[in-house]
């Protein structure tokens, strides 16, 4: 079975159903302190709490889920800064694949750390003179290996809408009727996903990319209509949204569904996650802190109903942390 490009949300649901044994429904969490500053209701959905630390765990179980017995026994090739890579190790080895990850030589050490330890052969790339695609496609050719790619996959963006099912099941459940939803924003895969399904659930919604300076090439894209790339030279401490444009399969279904794109810098990503360690009691990695970061400093839009942030991982590096938290 091959899914379309665009997805549904049948894909979706059919997800959540393969991912139920394994995943994690993460909380969908409130604070009196966040809703004070920023002047509205808000609620976190805390994808910190999923295996590995981050959604990255529901695209790529749903994704290796498929593999019939050969294609299993060949193992599988991804590329990723982390969490995908985290992600796709953690579901290969709960179904026994054999895993090799292509990660950037500078990843957060604690990123490459838990990779290894889940099994993944890792193979090191430098990020700003070699292409982790061609690498990874060259590596599961050679080795007969299913290529997974970090978010330009239909079963990988349906998996990672299974966030959304629950954002809208969890709100409800909190008698909130959500206006917005802010997602943190790479490839797109997390933000394809969710879109598909909040918006065949609850089309008035608004939903928004968020990105940092230097990387909004999905806020670019939604503008121009067409899929742009970042500066050979751009540089963020959101190491996992440094994909080089929107994917082939998700700027489409973004394009089609989006209200709009975000952009914070990293000085206010910082502040977003000093306000989550000393406010919400949360640890937030500076990619995942970034849609925090655009409610916090009010590049937000005004919303009709309650406000959704996605906080989409905790896997930062200790010493960054630190120094981030102690400024």
């Amino acid at each position: 079975m091959i899914l379309s490009p665009a997805i549904s949300i049948d894909d979706i649901i059919d997800a959540a159903r393969v991912i139920a044994p394994a995943a994690v429904r993460t909380p969908l969490l409130e604070n009196d302190g966040l809703n004070a500053r920023a002047g509205r209701r808000v609620l976190l959905k805390f994808e910190g709490a999923q295996r590995t630390g981050s959604f990255k765990f529901r695209g790529a179980y749903n994704r290796l889920a498929r593999l019939d017995a050969a294609e299993r026994a060949a193992g599988v090739v991804a590329w990723s800064s982390g969490n995908h890579a985290q992600g796709v190790a953690a579901a290969a080895k709960l179904l026994d694949i054999p895993a090799t990850i292509v990660m950037p030589a500078d990843a957060p050490a604690i990123k490459l750390a838990n990779t290894r330890a889940l099994g993944a052969e890792i193979v090191p790339y430098d990020r700003h003179t070699q292409s982790r695609e061609e690498i990874a496609t060259a590596l599961s050719q050679s080795r007969g290996a299913t290529l997974v790619p970090s978010f330009d996959d239909p079963w990988i963006i349906a998996g990672q809408g299974t966030t959304g099912l629950e954002i809208l099941d969890q709100a409800a459940e909190a008698g909130a009727d959500v206006g917005q939803i802010l997602v943190c924003c790479g490839g797109g895969g997390l933000t394809a996903g969710i879109a598909t399904a909040v918006k065949a659930r609850a089309p008035a919604t608004h939903i928004y990319s968020v990105e940092p300076a230097g990387f909004d090439d999905t806020a670019r894209s939604l503008a121009s209509g067409v899929r742009e790339g970042i500066a050979p030279d751009a540089r963020s401490i959101c190491d996992a949204l440094m994909a080089p444009s929107p994917g082939a399969l998700t700027f489409p279904i973004n394009h089609a569904l989006l209200s709009g794109g975000l952009v914070v810098s990293d000085d206010q990503v910082r502040d977003a996650m000093r306000f989550a360690f000393a406010t919400l009691k949360l640890v937030v990695e500076p990619g995942g802190a970034v849609a925090l970061a655009a409610m916090l400093a009010g590049v937000a839009p005004p919303s009709s109903g309650a406000s959704v942030v996605v906080l989409s991982g905790s896997n930062v590096d200790p010493a960054a942390y630190a120094a981030i938290i102690g400024a």
